[in-house]
């Protein structure tokens, strides 16, 4: 069945009385998903750093490009399928690592792994995630999975996160590089709300038997030491490129960098050995009046000419958007915020409907462009606007 089918679905169930239960366009499944959360919930998730330009600038630097359709091609039936790491993917679009999901649903996680696994596409999990990498393996079943690791400061921290992520079956670890500290966020600051700091989102790390062997009780006893104890081992502003060496040699998974904005990083990569990079700037989450992602994307994809994947995260609203981030170079996209806001207000159920619905854009896109495939799509189908 193609993805554009669920439009027809939506169409035939009109006829029996039968509305989406969930919105569709992105800025209704936000403001539904206002309605519900918290003030804290809602503007941890939408929020951004400082004057939130740089989450301006990630919608901007889409709207600078527009899509050329070109007709008369025979587009009835599509192949949106990839592969990465030898391993074949549905389709080119991966839930990126959105940490304490616990703030927007109970069961957190759990709720988004049931979805991804139901359609098939790659959850990766956030290293700040509400519930255990092994549970949230548990709920994902053969579906593939990667691990997110915000990289500590601590060497047997992060061995052991490593190797818990290859015993629970996840297929690669994407390290991400942009959160030497947590950025000024006013939103977050107004409410003096960080959820780490009240014990959400932090239970990688106080189920890991090496960060509960640095603790005098365990977290369940003192559950304040043990967030204390987080928030020395978690910044880690030291970390060098030779370090990258010291990764490699403590996984076998293959390893993206997350959070490359910059070409010349991408060479350094390169000649880091890594498997991969996700051009991302954290959603604008970290740096004021940065770049926007897309901008960055086609100089990386030069830099990097096909000999590792390039990834593409920070924006992506719509089908579209998808579809404009492949013919820039990307290799497939990871999606955030979007699913997030279907988890606040409808669970599992909530991110399946957003993500069918942008599955099935990205494939009428496709197809009213003129591309049968994925791997038609390139730069000739855009112009700046």
């Amino acid at each position: 069945m193609a993805y554009a089918d669920f439009q027809m679905e939506i169409y035939l169930g009109g006829l029996q009385g039968v509305v989406p239960e969930y919105p569709l366009a992105y800025r209704a499944l936000q403001r539904a998903a206002r309605r519900v959360l918290s003030d804290e919930a809602f503007d941890y998730v939408a929020g951004s750093a400082g004057s939130e330009d740089t989450l301006r600038a990630n919608r901007e630097a889409f709207r600078k490009w527009r899509l050329v359709p070109r007709l008369l091609r025979d587009v009835s039936v599509r192949d949106v399928s990839t592969r990465l790491f030898d391993v074949d993917l549905p389709a080119p679009v991966l839930l990126a690592p959105v940490g304490v999901q616990s703030i927007v649903h109970p069961e957190a996680e759990i709720a988004v792994a049931r979805a991804a696994a139901e359609l098939g596409l790659p959850l990766v999990l956030s290293t700040l995630s509400s519930k255990t990498l092994e549970e949230v393996a548990t709920a994902s079943g053969d579906n593939t999975r990667w691990f997110q690791l915000y990289w500590p400061n601590d060497k047997e921290i992060t061995t052991s996160f490593l190797h818990r992520a290859e015993q629970a079956g996840y297929s690669a670890v994407v390290v991400t590089l942009d959160t030497a500290y947590l950025a000024w966020r006013p939103r977050d600051l107004s409410h003096a709300f960080l959820p780490f700091l009240r014990g959400e989102g932090i239970a990688n790390f106080v189920s890991d038997p090496v960060f509960r062997s640095g603790l005098a009780q365990s977290p369940e006893e003192d559950p304040q030491s043990a967030v204390l104890r987080w928030a020395s081992v978690f910044s880690a502003p030291t970390h060098s490129w030779a370090e990258l060496a010291e990764l490699r040699a403590a996984t076998r998974l293959p390893i993206l960098l997350k959070g490359i904005q910059h070409p010349d990083d991408a060479r350094a990569a390169l000649n880091a050995g890594v498997d991969g990079l996700i051009v991302s700037n954290h959603g604008g989450r970290q740096v004021d009046g940065a770049v926007g992602s897309l901008d960055s994307l086609p100089a990386i994809a030069e830099a990097v000419a096909g000999r590792v994947p390039v990834l593409f995260d920070s924006g992506i609203r719509t089908g579209a958007d998808i579809v404009k981030a492949r013919a820039l170079g990307a290799d497939a996209v990871l999606v955030g915020r979007p699913y997030v806001w279907g988890l606040a207000i409808g669970g599992d159920a909530g991110v399946k409907q957003v993500l069918r619905a942008l599955l099935a854009e990205m494939d009428l896109t496709l197809a009213l462009t003129g591309c049968s495939s994925w791997d038609d799509v390139g730069p000739d189908l855009l112009v700046p606007l």
